[in-house]
């Protein structure tokens, strides 16, 4: 399948390994880095939740103007504020500073997808990819930005023990420039022909079912917003006293497992169909997440971790390819950035919580009940809302 992609897939698949490393590198020490310089966990809790937020705009502003301005030059401007405010992040301390990089550049917490790429990007890909071979290929992108998470989270391991966490912070800023240079190698194949007028938030026909959807895509982030990797990270170096470097590893496998996982995904939903294999795959994923911190120790802590995470992603590129498949090919950068700034809001909002449920020693387990139980209401209200009305997997 890899073999037979058109130049612009092979870029974008390049692309999305290039940031989620950096991602992934991020999210393992990002709190130690701001711990480190003397910021209270409450404060890093409001620094992550407005960071989050602060790219909602962002990506709501480029994604939805994308199809009709060009999506090779909202890539180029999404990179270059990644590159922005990672240099910021490495040479201050001053916490105001930092909450002003962090709101208006793009920085991932979590080591997740933030900022207007994704979107942009499973729109290109879309356009330039078969139908009956999307659902394969958004798997390949799954596995492409898992895998490179699982490398970032162990370079940031080994790179923090070498040279300190703000060498890994350096490293954010500079993998940002190379995505802006990569992103104009991008061809006009993957823009839209005709775009179409302008409209509200970029969406006209498929507006209805966007936000349905968007609304249940936020509750899901809300949720996992609890339990963001640098969150994950700061449990197990509270709970075990697990060193960055252990961390690192851990993350590496976790990612990797979600990475391979969503090859099978693909093959579900050609069998079951799209919202099934999304709803079926992440309930248990997600009664283990609750499981993790009731484990006595730090090897049972760590094997749960890794079976959650084997079926956890597997709901991600089917859910790429249910979202490309009921709107229109004009509407996709917006669909995408629409129910993504929908997914950064939620996770936005949880992460002060969270920071506050941190900084209580004997609460530092809730924020995993939490996050399951949500994820969990999450999948019903998803197969009661579409299970029945789920396009072919194709």
């Amino acid at each position: 399948m890899l073999r037979a992609l058109p130049p612009d897939g092979r870029l974008l698949l390049l692309t999305r390994f290039t940031r989620l490393f950096a991602y992934g590198a991020l999210s393992v020490v990002l709190v130690l880095y701001l711990t480190a310089l003397g910021i209270g966990t409450r404060q890093i809790g409001v620094l992550l939740t407005l960071t989050l937020v602060g790219d909602t705009v962002v990506s709501l502003w480029l994604s939805t103007r994308a199809d009709r301005i060009g999506r090779r030059r909202m890539l180029i401007v999404g990179a270059t504020l990644m590159a922005a405010a990672g240099a910021a992040f490495a040479v201050t301390r001053n916490f105001l500073v930092l909450l002003v990089a962090g709101t208006i550049g793009v920085i991932s917490p979590s080591g997740n997808e933030v900022g207007p790429f994704l979107p942009i990007e499973q729109a290109a890909l879309a356009h330039v990819v078969p139908s009956d071979r999307r659902t394969g290929v958004f798997a390949w992108y799954t596995l492409t930005g898992a895998f490179a998470t699982a490398l970032g989270s162990l370079g940031a391991g080994v790179l923090s023990q070498a040279v300190h966490y703000r060498g890994v912070i350096i490293l954010y800023a500079a993998l940002g420039i190379v995505l802006a240079l990569a992103f104009t190698r991008l061809s006009t194949a993957a823009e839209v022909p005709a775009p179409q007028a302008s409209t509200f938030l970029g969406v006209g026909r498929s507006r209805a079912v966007v936000l349905r959807l968007a609304a249940l895509f936020a509750l899901d982030s809300f949720a996992g917003g609890f339990v963001v990797q640098s969150f994950a990270a700061y449990w197990f170096f509270l709970r075990f006293g697990v060193d960055p470097a252990t961390l690192g590893a851990i993350f590496f496998g976790a990612n990797l497992l979600a990475g391979f996982s969503a090859l099978v995904a693909s093959r579900l939903a050609a069998r079951f169909g799209l919202i099934r294999t999304m709803v079926f795959t992440h309930l248990p994923s997600n009664v283990l997440l609750i499981l993790v911190p009731l484990m006595p120790t730090l090897p049972l802590a760590v094997a749960v971790l890794f079976a959650r995470f084997s079926i956890s992603q597997m709901d991600v590129p089917t859910r790429q390819s249910y979202l490309m498949s009921v709107v229109s090919p004009e509407e996709r950068s917006a669909a995408g950035g629409i129910t993504g700034v929908a997914r950064t809001i939620g996770a936005g909002l949880a992460p002060i919580f969270a920071g506050l449920l941190f900084s209580q020693p004997s609460l530092i387990n809730v924020p995993f009940f939490i996050a399951g139980t949500l994820k969990i209401v999450y999948d019903l209200l998803l197969y009661r809302g579409f299970g029945r009305s789920a396009p072919n997997p194709a």
